[in-house]
């Protein structure tokens, strides 16, 4: 009995493709994850700062490297500022790989993740879709991603 139902099991056809992560194509392109991005932008982020030399990401943990701080620091975020905040209560982790559920590979999470994020949308590269997670990357963005990050968006 066991056999015959495995046997008509196999033979049926999925009518609905299978989806990891989320449908919306918006979704996958570009969105937060809490407080930094994720999907393809956020990957290609990832991607590009370990490519670069300016982070460094294990499976569990991540590094900013000295070059990294520099590129930071350079764009207008103070990675010691973010080191000094990390004080009285439970120290957050200044940068670390987060799995992405779309893309199934690492975006950057931690303090660095969240003050890229907040640095995005305080200088108009990227703006929220509204009554969604998902972002746009907008004209100064995509120029911006591709020539200070190198980052080679879709």
């Amino acid at each position: 009995m066991i056999e015959s139902i495995m046997q008509v099991a196999s033979g049926l056809e999925r009518k609905r493709p299978l989806f990891v992560g989320p449908r919306d194509v918006a979704l996958r392109a570009a969105r937060t994850c809490y407080d930094h991005l994720a999907g393809r932008l956020g990957v290609a982020l990832a991607d590009a700062l370990v490519a670069g030399g300016y982070a460094e990401l294990a499976s569990d943990a991540g590094l900013v490297t000295d070059a990294g701080t520099q590129l930071l620091h350079r764009m207008g975020i103070d990675v010691d500022a973010l080191l000094a905040r990390r004080g009285k209560r439970a120290p957050r982790v200044l940068c670390r790989p987060c799995l992405d559920w779309s893309e199934r590979r690492p975006h950057l999470a931690g303090a660095v993740g969240a003050a890229i994020c907040a640095h995005s949308f305080q200088n108009g590269w990227i703006r929220r879709i509204p009554a969604s997670r998902a972002v746009a990357i907008t004209a100064k963005g995509q120029r911006i991603f591709r020539e200070d990050f190198g980052m080679h968006l879709e």
